[in-house]
């Protein structure tokens, strides 16, 4: 089971304006303050690889197809972030940064998947790149890349789901999705956000 949060969003992506019969109106209509609940994966996977065909069919590269799947992501990563602070911030966002990848890595994962991202580290070659890994991608459990599609990873609409959220929080950054160890997202922060957490630290010591 998934978290409903996904599903939500992806049927505001999808513009489908009714869930059930009509006398439950739209999930649109519903309080974003109601505690969460599950959907089956099933109903997800359906329409997560509906998205996958109606993007590679507008796409003529790999490359293109990974973009579409990383703004489709973006677009859900900017409304879950506002649900999430709402309903369990009350507004707060955070400011560090290793508090906010944490907040990815727990809070994030755990409202989509029911379950944390499984290790986050620090690239040792580049002080502004940090790795979130994930060994089983529940986006990846049903895709199987056709061989003209080379490395395909499908995960890159989880990544654009992390770079929205990350630069909606004041984290500017790029996320991209690559085989390695399951899948990892490689997150290259501006340089920017690397010199402000530095300056953040002097000022607490």
């Amino acid at each position: 089971m998934i978290s409903s949060k996904l599903l939500f969003i992806f049927i505001d992506f999808s513009e489908m304006q009714r869930v059930g019969s009509a006398k439950q109106g739209s999930i649109l209509d519903k309080s974003l303050s109601r505690g969460k609940t599950e959907v089956n994966f099933s109903s997800f996977a359906l329409l997560f690889a509906e998205m996958i065909r109606y993007a590679n069919n507008r796409s003529n590269t790999v490359g293109d197809l990974q973009d579409k799947l990383l703004g489709y992501g973006k677009f859900v990563g900017s409304r879950l972030l506002d649900v999430i602070v709402l309903r369990e911030k009350g507004y707060k966002r955070e400011i560090k940064l290793l508090n906010m990848l944490m907040f990815v890595k727990g809070t994030i994962w755990k409202n989509l998947f029911n379950k944390e991202a499984d290790k986050l580290e620090r690239s040792n070659d580049d002080p502004c790149q940090y790795l979130l890994i994930e060994k089983e991608p529940i986006v990846n459990t049903y895709i199987s890349v056709p061989k003209d599609k080379g490395n395909l990873n499908c995960a890159s609409f989880i990544a654009g789901i992390i770079e929205a959220v990350l630069e909606a929080s004041n984290f500017p950054c790029k996320v991209s999705a690559h085989w390695h160890d399951g899948t990892t997202y490689i997150i290259q922060f501006d340089r920017l956000v690397i010199a402000r957490e530095n300056s953040l630290l002097e000022l607490t010591r």
